[in-house]
């Protein structure tokens, strides 16, 4: 998928690693993981800031991201919003996460 040469907001991000999950790139949404495999290079995604106090949406998971694997407070970056099939609680119960590196 081609990055758009710019946006007004945000920035395109890459080199993101998905734990607990795979990626479908045909309809942009989380799906099960292939057996055996730990982590799924996430293609680049666009992020930008928004302001809601609206209740979570169910098409939606509120995924964190980490810097390293080992999930702490000194490691969590933020958290991005990530289209799915199932509801959030399916991903939450697998620890779906973003990793920043693997190692």
């Amino acid at each position: 998928m081609p990055v758009p040469l710019s946006q007004q907001e945000g920035v395109f991000v890459h080199g993101l690693f998905l734990e607990g999950a795979d990626w479908d790139k045909k309809h942009s949404v989380l799906c099960e993981s292939a057996p055996k495999v730990l982590f799924t290079p996430l293609p680049v995604i666009h992020m930008f800031a928004i302001n809601s106090t609206a209740p979570p949406d169910p098409k939606f998971y509120v995924c964190p991201i980490y810097k390293k694997p080992k999930r702490t407070d000194l490691n969590y970056i933020t958290a991005v919003i990530l289209g799915t099939s199932h509801p959030p609680d399916h991903w939450i119960m697998r620890g779906v996460a973003l990793l920043c590196d693997i190692k």
